[in-house]
């Protein structure tokens, strides 16, 4: 048992009966399978077409990737898992704590990303003559690659207060691992771990929610004002699809970030945990990719080739 708790977990993973195992295996295999190929094939149609080099389909290529990152640090091993016995899913500690840093790394830049794509919105409605001056393909670079940089800084920070305690049990009680899982392993004082992670989380989401918020206050503002049907219609497109996808990211991580601190409410911290890492990341290529012209028009071909009557029949719903 020492070499156990010193070196291996056991990850509780999903907890499915012998008879669900095959249908829940198949369902998350199918998400999986989908969340991959629907983020990829929008990279790709992204890269190739260079009429969508441009800021807006660069941070849906960007939101993609980093939808692809999640999706392959939380399916592989929970899909492995489900024919396993409970008591067998034993994980090396190391393994769980680059899991952890990865599913932080995915939650932190979900958020940022979409800061990004706000901000990106509200230049385009609300100053849309500076558009092409402000928002720049080198800006997207530098904003994408902030994103990036502060959330590893922060994330590293997070993870590694957990690491550097001792640990005195050997059991997640979670689908993956993270790093309140990581922290609840010890019996010493997390004090300081729990001032950091709350301050991270109210710093991450308090951005995020205020940034979304002030963002589309001042699109509604525009709208108002202005008689523009166009204008009228770019903006509710922009509400309908950014703010749904928040909303499921947001109220899903929020949970799941305060149930860690009910014990008695595990199953539902479980569910909101699973819904954040399969909702988002299945849905994000597919909302956002159709709303390109040359995207559509591209799976237009595909399915026309496949039936070639219906193809007027489709462009027609197309437009």
């Amino acid at each position: 048992m020492e070499n156990q708790t010193s070196d291996i977990l056991l990850l509780e993973g999903l907890q499915v009966s012998p008879d669900a195992s095959i249908p829940t295996f198949i369902l998350l295999l199918l998400i999986y399978i989908f969340t991959m190929l629907s983020n990829i094939v929008l990279v790709i149609l992204i890269t190739l077409d260079s009429s969508l080099h441009q800021p807006m389909y660069l941070l849906f290529c960007n939101m993609s990737i980093n939808d692809v990152f999640g999706a392959t640090t939380i399916f592989p091993r929970m899909l492995r898992d489900i024919f396993i016995p409970s008591s067998d899913r034993y994980i090396h500690y190391v393994d769980c704590v680059i899991q952890a840093f990865c599913v932080h790394i995915y939650i932190g830049a979900s958020h940022t990303i979409l800061m990004i794509m706000a901000f990106d919105r509200y230049v385009a409605i609300c100053n849309p003559l500076q558009y092409a001056t402000i928002m720049t393909n080198w800006m997207v670079v530098k904003l994408s690659v902030l994103a990036w940089a502060v959330i590893f800084v922060m994330v590293t920070i997070l993870v590694g207060l957990s690491v550097r305690l001792s640990r005195c049990r050997w059991i997640i009680f979670n689908p993956f691992c993270d790093n309140a899982s990581l922290f609840k392993l010890s019996c010493e004082s997390i004090l300081i771990n729990n001032i950091y992670g709350l301050g991270y989380t109210v710093l991450l989401f308090g951005s995020s929610l205020g940034s979304i918020i002030i963002t589309y206050l001042r699109i509604a503002m525009v709208c108002l004002s202005s008689k523009s049907k166009t204008l009228n219609s770019r903006a509710l497109q922009t509400y309908t699809t950014h703010l749904t996808m928040f909303v499921i990211m947001f109220v899903s991580s929020t949970v799941m970030v305060l149930l860690h601190r009910f014990p008695h409410l595990t199953d539902q911290r479980k569910l909101a945990s699973m819904m954040f890492h399969v909702v988002p990341p299945a849905l994000n290529a597919v909302i956002y990719g159709m709303q390109i012209k040359a995207v559509r028009q591209k799976i237009v071909k595909c399915v026309s080739r496949a039936s070639p009557l219906h193809h007027k029949k489709i462009l027609h719903n197309f437009p």
